[in-house]
């Protein structure tokens, strides 16, 4: 069984900054691609950032104008989303999800991702 954990969520001020992990386990071949998604209130959800697990670079979200960034772990387990510079429109959940499709220059979309965790509160308040 596939398995997907948030951690690291929580209240930060405007201007901080938060690292979000997402550690897999049972994941198979046909899980290659990890990607990370929120949802602000009242929005739909919405892609950051994929990357292929086992993938040791750093992409950037273009989204966030560089602000936040993604990267994982060598035995492909882990990713994190490393948010810098918050701003309150950051508050969210944020979900990460495991499939099969990631392409460069094109935000991850929901359909796309079979196995998803249950998501992890972030809040940007003074």
């Amino acid at each position: 069984e596939v398995q997907l954990v948030e951690s690291g969520g929580g209240l930060v001020q405007p201007g901080g900054s938060l690292r979000l992990s997402c550690t897999g386990s049972g994941l198979t071949s046909d899980d290659a691609v990890i990607a990370w998604f929120r949802q602000a209130p009242g929005k739909e959800r919405e892609g950051l950032e994929c990357i292929r697990r086992g993938d040791h670079f750093t992409y950037f979200v273009e989204s966030t104008q560089g602000r936040f960034f993604v990267s994982g772990d060598s035995d492909g387990n882990t990713v994190y989303l490393q948010m810098t510079s918050m701003v309150p429109e950051d508050t969210g959940v944020y979900y990460c999800a495991a499939g099969a499709y990631c392409a460069a220059d094109e935000a991850p979309a929901p359909k796309d991702y079979k196995h998803w965790g249950q998501g992890i509160q972030v809040f940007v308040s003074s």
